[in-house]
């Protein structure tokens, strides 16, 4: 795998250099778009909006409107000028307690690989994370934008997760979510035995793209049967249902809780208990 990035983590007069890899990645089906009567690809063009020509690469530049119909064009020395000092730093402005920081504010996970001349500082730092439960607020430019990010001990590895700034967070107070109702104490306690019938510990390799999955098997028997819809097999129908009576709803689901809960202790191995023999 190759770096993305390559730079240092700084935090007082610790400097560490270190690589950016990628966390995750996209298992996504590519599709092209393709002319209905003969299946051919559409290619897309770049045409200028003056005279409708198409563009070469070589001939674009960003530029940014100013004003409508107005633009400034910024070439790579321009993004490279805006912030010399922080483009190749994730600079660690303080150390937060993890719990302190909502969810919502973290965006995409990059592993952080210490050059050998750093390994030792990369330990110290995650150890000390580790026992101190607490992770590094930084500053980071990547490409041509800085990102707010946290640096988190994950088992032996540093991750840089890139964050959202406050200001990028659309406030909620502009939906339409209710407040606080009134509830009758028998809705909220079948409701909260409803939560507890469905706790289980948290293994995130038991979930799948069931989606994506069952794209794939219909793509292959349109394949094998020469591009036709597979007959005998119609698309499911899922109607929505109309909460009326919400402790009928609440009643039902708390039995299809029982039964998953039931089924999974009968699938589960059972242990055998080895017996001492008699003297």
């Amino acid at each position: 795998m190759r770096a993305i990035w390559k730079g240092s983590i700084t935090f007082s007069l610790v400097n560490i250099p270190i690589s950016l890899y990628p966390a995750t990645r996209r298992e996504e089906l590519k599709f092209r778009l393709l002319r209905k009567n003969d299946l051919s690809p559409i290619r897309y063009q770049r045409m200028a909006e003056t005279d409708g020509k198409e563009v070469s690469w070589e001939e674009i530049v960003k530029g940014y409107e100013y004003e409508k119909g107005h633009f400034v064009v910024l070439d790579e020395e321009d993004f490279r000028r805006a912030d010399v000092k922080a483009t190749q730093t994730v600079d660690i402005m303080e150390f937060v307690a993890l719990e302190e920081i909502d969810p919502v504010y973290f965006d995409q996970p990059y592993y952080l690989e210490p050059q050998k001349a750093g390994a030792k500082a990369y330990a110290l730092l995650r150890e000390a994370l580790n026992k101190t439960g607490k992770v590094g607020i930084a500053k980071v430019v990547i490409k041509t934008r800085q990102h707010l990010a946290a640096i988190k001990p994950e088992e032996r590895a540093l991750v840089l997760e890139l964050m959202h700034f406050s200001d990028e967070l659309v406030e909620p107070s502009s939906l339409q979510i209710p407040g606080n109702l009134e509830l009758r104490a028998r809705e909220s306690d079948m409701a909260e035995e409803l939560v507890s019938r469905m706790t289980d510990k948290w293994k995130p390799e038991k979930y799948k793209d069931d989606y994506r999955e069952a794209l794939l098997k219909l793509i292959e028997k349109k394949v094998e049967s020469g591009g036709r819809i597979p007959t005998g097999e119609p698309a499911p129908k899922r109607t929505p249902t109309k909460v009326i009576d919400l402790v009928s709803v609440l009643q039902n689901s708390l039995a299809q809780a029982g039964k998953r809960a039931a089924h999974k202790a009968k699938a589960a191995p059972k242990r055998r208990i080895a017996l001492k023999k008699a003297a």
